[in-house]
Parts: structure tokens; sequence; C-alpha cells
């Protein structure tokens, strides 16, 4: 038999009737309790005393911050990486970008078969632009023909500046004869559409070689044999205006 606690008397303390129907109702209270009890980061609410919960709370606070910070710090990587891959100037990639998107094209190309264009276009008349009206015009032609390219060619597609007055355009999935045809469609679009300078209507245009990306090449050949079939282009391009002089 269990024998209860004693009094100080030294005499058998007997549960009154009160205690009884107390442990009786917080027992029964205790069976019908719900499961999901509230509580903080999984701790019982019978177990929070105000310390714990102060203890949580600000825990809970810190968790929150970091997880904001990490967010912002991810957003601020995302833009450095942005930055690092457009020009300082205009909304297109820098050339070691875009040497970069051509690799992808060539790799396109390797493991599926599917060959992309390299369109690689040198602007004329831009010196004499910079020339007579000072280099603002000139950065005024270069956002004019960046904003064009990017405007007129597919999401896919990726637009570079490869340095001064030179651009070039990655045609992803497109065949040879398609892509002279985008190629010659972008230099007329360029050099029929004027630009707005200090109240003058501007216009300059271009010179481009189109080259296959095929399995098995590199992008610096690529690139190199765009720019002969560009200066080729250009080259021809000033022996018929030497002709029309004459």
């Amino acid at each position: 038999m269990r024998i209860g606690p004693t009094s100080p008397t030294g005499n058998i303390s007997r549960p009154s009737k009160t205690d009884t129907a107390r442990r009786s109702s917080g027992g029964a209270q205790s069976t019908a309790a719900p499961s999901d009890a509230a509580s903080i980061m999984g701790v019982p609410e019978a177990e929070l005393t105000p310390n714990v919960q102060r203890a949580l709370l600000s825990l809970m606070g810190e968790v929150d911050q970091l997880r904001k910070e990490t967010e912002r710090l991810r957003g601020r990587v995302r833009e450095l990486e942005s930055l690092a891959d457009h020009d300082v100037m205009l909304p297109v990639l820098n050339r070691r970008a875009f040497l970069r998107e051509v690799s992808r094209a060539l790799a396109l190309a390797e493991r599926h078969g599917a060959p992309s264009a390299l369109v690689y276009f040198d602007l004329n008349g831009f010196k004499a632009i910079n020339d007579q009206y000072g280099h603002a015009a000139g950065d005024a032609a270069l956002h004019h023909v960046a904003n064009l390219l990017t405007a007129h060619v597919r999401e896919t597609d990726a637009v570079g500046r490869l340095g001064g007055d030179e651009f070039a355009v990655v045609l992803t999935l497109t065949g040879a004869d398609g892509a002279q045809a985008k190629a010659s469609e972008l230099a007329d679009r360029v050099s029929t559409t004027p630009f707005d300078y200090a109240g003058r209507k501007l216009t300059v245009g271009t010179a481009w070689g189109c080259q296959p990306l095929e399995a098995g090449k590199r992008a610096e050949d690529v690139m190199a044999s765009a720019d002969a079939a560009m200066y080729a282009c250009k080259q021809a391009q000033k022996s018929g205006d030497e002709r029309k002089q004459a």
C-alpha cells in the first residue's frame, strides 16, 4: 500500500475532497488536451517559461534578419554578375561575356548537331560623326546601334560589343542561309534608321561578316573568320563608293 506524505505533526496527510476533484479534473483535461498545443520553434507551451520565451523570440528575430540579409546579398551578387558581363556603357554584353555565348552555341552544335551563326558588325561613318560632332554624338550612335540590334533579335540570341564601334550577334539555332538573311536585315535597319543628336538626324552604316557556329570549331577561330568576312565586306563597300564617285 502507498503511504501518503506526512504532516508536520507526524500524522499521515490525507487528500481532501477538493484536491481529489482538482486531480480528477486535471487528469481529464490532460487526456482531452489537443496534440497541437501552442509552441514556439517546436517547444511545447508548458515548457515556455518567460525567460525561454524571450530567448526564443530573440533567436527567431535574429534568424529572420539573417534570412533578409542573405536575400540582399544574393541580389547584390546577381547585380555584380550582370555588371561583370555587360558593356560599361551600352546595354549589351562585353567581349568576355559574348565569347562565352559563342562557346555555348558551339557546345550546342557539338552535342545536338544544332548549328547557330555569328554575325560581326563594324560601323561605317562612325569616325566622321565623332570628328564632326564630338564624342557625345559618337556615344549616341553606339547606343542607337546597340538598341536596334537588341530590339530586333530573339531573346535566345546574344548581342555584344567587341570594342570601339564593333558589334556581334549570336543567332542561335539558325542555319547559314537564315543567318545571312538576318544579318542583311539588321544591317539595312541600322543604315536606314536615323537617330537624333542635338536636333540633327544622323545615320551610320555597317559592314558585316557571317560565320556558322558548327561542331568542331573554336570560338576564337570563328570570331577571326567572321572578322575577316566583315573586313572583306568593308573593302567591297569602299570600292563600290569609289566607283560611284569616279
